[in-house]
Protein backbone atom coordinates (compact mmCIF):
# COMPACT_ATOMS: atom_id res chain seq x y z
CA UNK A 1 0.00 0.00 0.00
CA UNK A 2 1.28 3.46 -0.79
CA UNK A 3 1.35 6.31 1.64
CA UNK A 4 2.85 9.80 1.25
CA UNK A 5 4.72 9.63 -2.00
CA UNK A 6 8.01 11.39 -2.66
CA UNK A 7 8.22 12.12 -6.32
CA UNK A 8 11.48 13.65 -5.93
CA UNK A 9 14.05 12.07 -5.01
CA UNK A 10 15.27 11.28 -3.27
CA UNK A 11 24.15 10.08 17.80
CA UNK A 12 23.72 7.88 19.14
CA UNK A 13 23.98 7.15 22.83
CA UNK A 14 21.13 6.92 25.26
CA UNK A 15 17.39 7.01 24.71
CA UNK A 16 16.22 10.23 22.99
CA UNK A 17 12.68 11.44 23.59
CA UNK A 18 12.30 12.75 20.04
CA UNK A 19 13.38 9.42 18.57
CA UNK A 20 11.03 7.54 20.91
CA UNK A 21 8.09 9.59 19.64
CA UNK A 22 9.14 9.00 16.06
CA UNK A 23 9.52 5.26 16.54
CA UNK A 24 6.18 4.98 18.27
CA UNK A 25 4.48 6.95 15.54
CA UNK A 26 5.79 4.52 12.94
CA UNK A 27 3.58 1.81 14.39
CA UNK A 28 0.58 3.49 12.80
CA UNK A 29 2.06 4.10 9.35
CA UNK A 30 -0.03 2.77 6.53
CA UNK A 31 2.95 1.12 4.90
CA UNK A 32 2.76 -2.58 4.19
CA UNK A 33 5.29 -5.34 3.73
CA UNK A 34 7.70 -4.09 6.36
CA UNK A 35 8.13 -7.18 8.47
CA UNK A 36 10.66 -9.99 8.31
CA UNK A 37 11.21 -11.58 4.95
CA UNK A 38 12.71 -14.83 3.76
CA UNK A 39 15.70 -13.52 1.82
CA UNK A 40 13.65 -10.91 -0.04
CA UNK A 41 14.27 -10.41 -3.73
CA UNK A 42 16.77 -7.66 -4.44
CA UNK A 43 15.32 -4.18 -4.80
CA UNK A 44 15.54 -3.05 -8.44
CA UNK A 45 18.19 -0.33 -8.77
CA UNK A 46 17.09 3.15 -9.78
CA UNK A 47 18.88 5.20 -12.41
CA UNK A 48 21.37 7.46 -10.66
CA UNK A 49 23.66 10.29 -11.54
CA UNK A 50 27.37 9.90 -10.88
CA UNK A 51 26.96 11.35 -7.39
CA UNK A 52 24.73 8.40 -6.43
CA UNK A 53 21.94 10.70 -5.32
CA UNK A 54 18.34 9.78 -6.14
CA UNK A 55 16.60 12.04 -8.62
CA UNK A 56 13.58 14.24 -8.10
CA UNK A 57 11.26 11.93 -9.95
CA UNK A 58 12.53 8.65 -8.51
CA UNK A 59 13.60 8.59 -4.88
CA UNK A 60 11.16 7.56 -2.19
CA UNK A 61 8.07 6.76 -4.18
CA UNK A 62 6.06 4.85 -1.61
CA UNK A 63 5.53 4.15 2.08
CA UNK A 64 6.12 7.68 3.22
CA UNK A 65 2.88 8.70 4.93
CA UNK A 66 4.13 8.62 8.48
CA UNK A 67 1.74 9.77 11.18
CA UNK A 68 3.04 11.54 14.25
CA UNK A 69 0.58 10.79 17.02
CA UNK A 70 2.69 11.41 20.09
CA UNK A 71 3.08 7.74 21.02
CA UNK A 72 6.33 6.85 22.74
CA UNK A 73 8.20 3.58 23.00
CA UNK A 74 9.70 3.67 26.46
CA UNK A 75 13.06 1.97 26.72
CA UNK A 76 13.99 2.17 23.04
CA UNK A 77 17.56 3.40 22.75
CA UNK A 78 19.53 4.35 19.66
CA UNK A 79 22.67 2.73 21.07
CA UNK A 80 25.64 2.68 18.77
CA UNK A 81 23.83 3.01 15.46
CA UNK A 82 25.23 6.40 14.47
CA UNK A 83 28.73 5.45 15.55
CA UNK A 84 28.85 1.88 14.21
CA UNK A 85 27.89 2.95 10.70
CA UNK A 86 25.48 1.52 8.15
CA UNK A 87 27.97 -0.58 6.22
CA UNK A 88 26.89 -4.01 5.03
CA UNK A 89 28.22 -5.52 8.25
CA UNK A 90 27.52 -2.46 10.41
CA UNK A 91 24.30 -3.90 11.82
CA UNK A 92 26.02 -6.89 13.34
CA UNK A 93 26.95 -5.23 16.63
CA UNK A 94 25.49 -6.41 19.92
CA UNK A 95 24.34 -2.84 20.62
CA UNK A 96 22.23 -2.78 17.45
CA UNK A 97 20.81 -6.23 18.17
CA UNK A 98 19.82 -5.22 21.69
CA UNK A 99 18.19 -2.03 20.43
CA UNK A 100 16.37 -3.79 17.60
CA UNK A 101 15.02 -6.56 19.80
CA UNK A 102 13.35 -4.13 22.20
CA UNK A 103 10.51 -3.84 19.67
CA UNK A 104 11.25 -5.48 16.30
CA UNK A 105 8.10 -4.26 14.55
CA UNK A 106 8.72 -0.63 15.45
CA UNK A 107 12.44 -0.64 14.86
CA UNK A 108 12.09 -2.44 11.53
CA UNK A 109 9.68 0.25 10.32
CA UNK A 110 12.06 2.93 11.47
CA UNK A 111 15.03 1.24 9.80
CA UNK A 112 13.12 1.05 6.51
CA UNK A 113 12.79 4.83 6.37
CA UNK A 114 16.25 5.44 7.78
CA UNK A 115 17.95 3.24 5.18
CA UNK A 116 15.95 4.76 2.35
CA UNK A 117 17.13 8.22 3.32
CA UNK A 118 20.75 7.37 4.14
CA UNK A 119 21.81 4.57 1.77
CA UNK A 120 22.18 4.79 -2.05
CA UNK A 121 19.72 3.11 -4.40
CA UNK A 122 20.79 -0.33 -5.53
CA UNK A 123 22.04 -1.20 -2.05
CA UNK A 124 20.19 -2.64 0.91
CA UNK A 125 20.86 -3.35 4.55
CA UNK A 126 19.84 -6.58 6.24
CA UNK A 127 19.64 -7.85 9.78
CA UNK A 128 19.24 -11.45 10.91
CA UNK A 129 17.30 -11.90 14.10
CA UNK A 130 16.58 -15.38 15.40
CA UNK A 131 16.28 -16.93 11.95
CA UNK A 132 14.29 -14.00 10.50
CA UNK A 133 15.90 -11.77 7.89
CA UNK A 134 14.90 -8.12 7.70
CA UNK A 135 15.86 -6.31 4.50
CA UNK A 136 15.66 -2.55 3.89
CA UNK A 137 16.49 -1.02 0.45
CA UNK A 138 18.36 2.25 0.05
CA UNK A 139 17.27 5.11 -2.15
CA UNK A 140 18.59 8.65 -1.63
CA UNK A 141 22.14 8.10 -0.40
CA UNK A 142 22.09 11.24 1.75
CA UNK A 143 24.73 9.91 4.17
CA UNK A 144 27.61 8.49 2.07
CA UNK A 145 30.19 8.10 4.85
CA UNK A 146 27.76 6.58 7.33
CA UNK A 147 26.46 4.21 4.65
CA UNK A 148 30.06 3.13 4.04
CA UNK A 149 30.62 2.18 7.68
CA UNK A 150 32.10 5.36 9.17
CA UNK A 151 30.54 7.15 12.14
CA UNK A 152 27.71 9.47 11.15
CA UNK A 153 28.95 13.03 10.75
CA UNK A 154 26.92 15.95 12.10
CA UNK A 155 25.92 16.82 8.53
CA UNK A 156 24.71 13.26 7.92
CA UNK A 157 22.73 13.22 11.15
CA UNK A 158 21.04 16.45 10.14
CA UNK A 159 20.15 15.63 6.55
CA UNK A 160 18.85 12.15 7.45
CA UNK A 161 16.75 13.73 10.20
CA UNK A 162 15.36 16.25 7.71
CA UNK A 163 14.54 13.48 5.24
CA UNK A 164 12.64 11.41 7.81
CA UNK A 165 10.76 14.49 9.04
CA UNK A 166 9.76 15.27 5.46
CA UNK A 167 8.08 11.84 5.20
CA UNK A 168 5.46 12.87 7.72
CA UNK A 169 1.93 13.90 6.94
CA UNK A 170 -0.89 14.41 9.39
CA UNK A 171 -3.25 11.82 7.94
CA UNK A 172 -0.90 9.03 6.81
CA UNK A 173 -2.31 9.15 3.27
CA UNK A 174 -0.63 9.09 -0.13
CA UNK A 175 0.58 12.50 -1.31
CA UNK A 176 2.96 13.29 -4.15
CA UNK A 177 5.79 15.51 -2.93
CA UNK A 178 8.82 17.03 -4.62
CA UNK A 179 11.89 16.90 -2.38
CA UNK A 180 14.78 19.32 -2.84
CA UNK A 181 18.15 19.63 -1.14
CA UNK A 182 21.58 18.06 -1.03
CA UNK A 183 23.27 15.13 0.62
CA UNK A 184 25.71 15.52 3.51
CA UNK A 185 28.59 16.12 1.09
CA UNK A 186 26.73 18.91 -0.68
CA UNK A 187 25.79 16.95 -3.80
CA UNK A 188 22.45 18.20 -5.09
CA UNK A 189 19.43 15.92 -5.36
CA UNK A 190 18.71 16.48 -9.08
CA UNK A 191 15.50 18.15 -10.20
CA UNK A 192 14.08 19.46 -13.47
CA UNK A 193 12.09 22.45 -14.63
CA UNK A 194 9.22 20.08 -15.42
CA UNK A 195 9.20 18.88 -11.84
CA UNK A 196 9.09 22.41 -10.45
CA UNK A 197 6.24 23.20 -12.81
CA UNK A 198 4.23 20.12 -11.87
CA UNK A 199 4.90 20.62 -8.16
CA UNK A 200 4.16 24.30 -8.31
CA UNK A 201 3.33 25.03 -4.67
CA UNK A 202 6.09 25.64 -2.18
CA UNK A 203 5.35 23.61 0.93
CA UNK A 204 7.88 23.36 3.73
CA UNK A 205 11.38 23.16 5.12
CA UNK A 206 12.34 20.34 7.50
CA UNK A 207 15.43 20.20 9.71
CA UNK A 208 16.81 19.17 13.10
CA UNK A 209 18.82 16.35 14.64
CA UNK A 210 16.99 13.41 16.15
CA UNK A 211 20.29 11.64 16.90
CA UNK A 212 21.26 14.25 19.47
CA UNK A 213 17.69 14.91 20.62
CA UNK A 214 17.93 18.50 19.40
CA UNK A 215 14.46 18.11 17.91
CA UNK A 216 12.58 17.99 14.62
CA UNK A 217 11.44 21.27 13.06
CA UNK A 218 9.16 22.28 10.21
CA UNK A 219 8.38 25.64 8.64
CA UNK A 220 5.83 26.66 6.04
CA UNK A 221 7.20 27.86 2.70
CA UNK A 222 4.02 29.70 1.77
CA UNK A 223 1.29 31.51 3.73
CA UNK A 224 -0.54 29.21 6.19
CA UNK A 225 -3.78 27.75 4.87
CA UNK A 226 -6.98 29.75 5.21
CA UNK A 227 -9.67 28.33 7.55
CA UNK A 228 -11.58 26.84 4.60
CA UNK A 229 -8.49 25.21 3.07
CA UNK A 230 -6.88 21.91 4.06
CA UNK A 231 -4.29 19.39 2.92
CA UNK A 232 -3.14 15.92 3.84
CA UNK A 233 0.25 17.61 4.22
CA UNK A 234 -0.98 19.76 7.10
CA UNK A 235 2.13 19.45 9.29
CA UNK A 236 3.61 22.59 7.76
CA UNK A 237 0.68 24.29 6.08
CA UNK A 238 -1.57 24.59 9.12
CA UNK A 239 0.99 26.93 10.64
CA UNK A 240 0.84 25.24 14.05
CA UNK A 241 2.26 22.25 15.87
CA UNK A 242 -0.05 19.86 14.03
CA UNK A 243 2.28 16.85 14.03
CA UNK A 244 4.22 16.48 17.28
CA UNK A 245 7.11 15.92 17.85
CA UNK A 246 7.59 18.19 14.80
CA UNK A 247 7.87 21.75 16.12
CA UNK A 248 6.53 24.47 13.81
CA UNK A 249 8.89 27.43 13.46
CA UNK A 250 6.78 29.77 11.31
CA UNK A 251 7.84 30.82 7.82
CA UNK A 252 10.97 29.11 6.49
CA UNK A 253 12.44 32.38 5.26
CA UNK A 254 12.69 33.68 8.81
CA UNK A 255 15.03 30.83 9.82
CA UNK A 256 16.52 29.47 6.60
CA UNK A 257 18.70 30.59 3.68
CA UNK A 258 17.64 30.05 0.06
CA UNK A 259 20.03 28.87 -2.64
CA UNK A 260 21.02 31.49 -5.28
CA UNK A 261 18.14 30.43 -7.56
CA UNK A 262 15.55 30.75 -4.78
CA UNK A 263 14.48 27.13 -5.27
CA UNK A 264 15.43 25.34 -2.05
CA UNK A 265 16.92 26.08 1.37
CA UNK A 266 20.59 25.41 1.98
CA UNK A 267 20.66 25.88 5.77
CA UNK A 268 18.34 26.66 8.67
CA UNK A 269 19.16 28.03 12.12
CA UNK A 270 17.46 27.24 15.42
CA UNK A 271 18.66 28.18 18.93
CA UNK A 272 22.04 29.22 17.55
CA UNK A 273 22.61 25.92 15.70
CA UNK A 274 22.79 25.61 11.93
CA UNK A 275 21.21 22.63 10.17
CA UNK A 276 21.07 21.12 6.69
CA UNK A 277 17.40 21.05 5.63
CA UNK A 278 15.16 19.31 3.13
CA UNK A 279 12.71 21.47 1.13
CA UNK A 280 9.39 20.17 -0.24
CA UNK A 281 6.90 21.24 -2.91
CA UNK A 282 3.32 20.12 -3.68
CA UNK A 283 1.00 19.87 -6.65
CA UNK A 284 -1.75 22.49 -6.60
CA UNK A 285 -4.48 19.85 -6.19
CA UNK A 286 -3.05 18.80 -2.82
CA UNK A 287 -4.62 21.89 -1.24
CA UNK A 288 -8.42 21.54 -1.18
CA UNK A 289 -11.26 23.81 -0.09
CA UNK A 290 -14.46 23.34 1.85
CA UNK A 291 -17.17 23.88 -0.77
CA UNK A 292 -15.86 21.76 -3.64
CA UNK A 293 -18.60 19.14 -3.01
CA UNK A 294 -16.09 16.47 -2.01
CA UNK A 295 -15.66 15.40 1.60
CA UNK A 296 -11.89 15.13 1.71
CA UNK A 297 -9.93 13.06 4.22
CA UNK A 298 -8.64 16.33 5.68
CA UNK A 299 -12.19 17.69 6.22
CA UNK A 300 -14.81 17.01 8.88
CA UNK A 301 -18.57 17.23 9.16
CA UNK A 302 -20.07 20.27 10.81
CA UNK A 303 -22.18 23.36 10.30
CA UNK A 304 -19.98 25.96 8.56
CA UNK A 305 -17.41 26.37 5.80
CA UNK A 306 -14.25 25.66 7.82
CA UNK A 307 -12.27 22.62 6.79
CA UNK A 308 -12.78 21.08 10.24
CA UNK A 309 -16.48 22.03 10.34
CA UNK A 310 -17.40 21.60 6.69
CA UNK A 311 -21.12 21.13 6.21
CA UNK A 312 -20.81 22.08 2.53
CA UNK A 313 -18.83 18.93 1.69
CA UNK A 314 -19.30 16.51 4.59
CA UNK A 315 -22.77 17.44 5.83
CA UNK A 316 -23.87 17.92 9.44
CA UNK A 317 -22.42 15.75 12.16
CA UNK A 318 -24.82 13.09 13.40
Amino acid sequence: MKSTSFTKTRRAGTTASTLQSLLGALLLTLAGGCGPVEEAAPHPPLALDTASVGTSIQGLEDDNGLTMNGLTMNGLAFNGLAFNGLAFNGLASSAFSTWFQESPLTTSLFMKYLVRCAVPAGQSRTFNDGGLTYSWPGSLGLAPSWSGGAPATAAEQQVVTACIAALVNKFGRSVGVSVLGANAQGQLIPYSAAELSMYSLREACFFGNMFTDEGLFVGNDQAPLAPWQSSLRACALEGSDACPPLVHIGNCRDSCTLDPTGTYYTQCTRDGRTYRPITTRLRAQEVVVCGDDICQASESCGSSNRYDDCALDCGPCR
